[in-house]
């Protein structure tokens, strides 16, 4: 086992068209954009960081809208993070539940859950799964520049939902390869503290129910981040993960982090990102996601890049 992760750093997903996207985490969400830049393997298409402020790891929501781009409509199952919660005031559900309306966002069913908290379920545009999951527990400050008071904002991520179809390899990974506490569950979830655990810092394991296996695509998670405390540690954990036969990615520079890839036992697209150097890397704080950012090998080609990205406009919370 080798220590160093803190928790939750973010989760990426796939979805439909930029400006709804962009819509619904600012205009209904509340979320701050802390990035705009493009998906570093495929440069027509953008990728959007949400988060808080700072876009601190924990907080971080990103979006690829692959709309145009030739990719199918995804299938979300078994292999998959398969819903991704947000952490709000547990008194600030009622008022939740009324903007969600007042934007016809419609609420979608809850279950039984493992850590039986209070929770809002939805679609976002593009048919993702989400959740807002009341907290008391919560204590990190939120971005309230976004249209939504401080007694209502999201705080950050609070936990995403992984569904394997076998439980106990996938279990036995978190807990003996990357340190996590795993909380067994009645029935088929268990819940699992990633480093300090608590919102920001959680997984939900589930399994069983005959659920198909996940096809990637628009409208499914693409992965989701570990948040780890250095290079030096990311380069223990990956030299670890290569002694025990597990495929894992070479170090790759997102820029604003460092991060390693591989799948756990189940299936799961797993990312290991470290905290530095963060989102002022490139641009003031006070600036953050007000302007397209390139990487450095990127910027002799930044006119073709802007002229091949749909026209987006980034407007002011409701």
């Amino acid at each position: 086992m080798i220590p160093g992760l803190l928790g939750l750093h973010h989760v990426t997903a796939t979805v439909d068209q930029a400006q709804p996207d962009l819509d619904f985490c600012l205009g209904v969400l509340g979320l701050r954009l802390v990035k705009q830049t493009v998906n570093f393997d495929n440069h027509r298409v953008f990728h959007f960081y949400y988060g808080d402020r700072r876009g601190a790891p924990g907080t971080i929501w990103t979006t690829f809208p692959y709309h145009g781009q030739g990719v199918r409509v995804g299938t979300i199952g078994a292999g998959q993070v398969v819903s991704t919660a947000f952490s709000v005031p547990v008194a600030s559900l009622p008022w939740w539940q009324d903007r969600l309306a007042a934007a016809g966002v419609a609420l979608l069913a809850t279950d039984a859950r493992p850590d039986d908290a209070p929770r809002l379920r939805l679609h976002d545009p593009s048919g993702l799964v989400m959740e807002l999951v009341g907290s008391e527990q919560d204590e990190r400050a939120p971005w309230t520049n976004g249209g939504v008071g401080e007694e209502q904002a999201i705080r950050g991520l609070h936990s995403v939902a992984l569904h394997v179809h076998d439980a106990g390899p996938t279990l036995d990974f978190l807990h003996e390869v990357l340190g996590c506490t795993v909380h067994h569950g009645d029935g088929d979830a268990a819940v699992v503290d990633v480093g300090r655990g608590g919102p920001g810092a959680r997984l939900e394991v589930r399994s069983g129910g005959g659920v198909p296996r996940g096809i990637n695509g628009i409208g499914t998670v693409h992965h989701v981040a570990l948040a780890i405390g250095s290079e030096d540690e990311q380069a223990a954990l990956r030299e670890a993960l290569v002694l025990l036969g597990v495929e894992v990615t070479p170090v790759r520079d997102r820029q604003y982090f460092r991060s390693i890839y591989f799948r756990e036992p189940g299936g799961v697209l797993i990312e290991v990102a470290t905290v530095d150097p963060g989102f002022t890397w490139d641009e003031p704080l006070d600036a953050l996601g007000t302007s397209l950012r390139l990487p450095s090998w990127q910027e002799a080609d930044r006119a073709a890049i802007a002229a091949g990205l749909p026209p987006i406009r980034v407007s002011p919370a409701r």
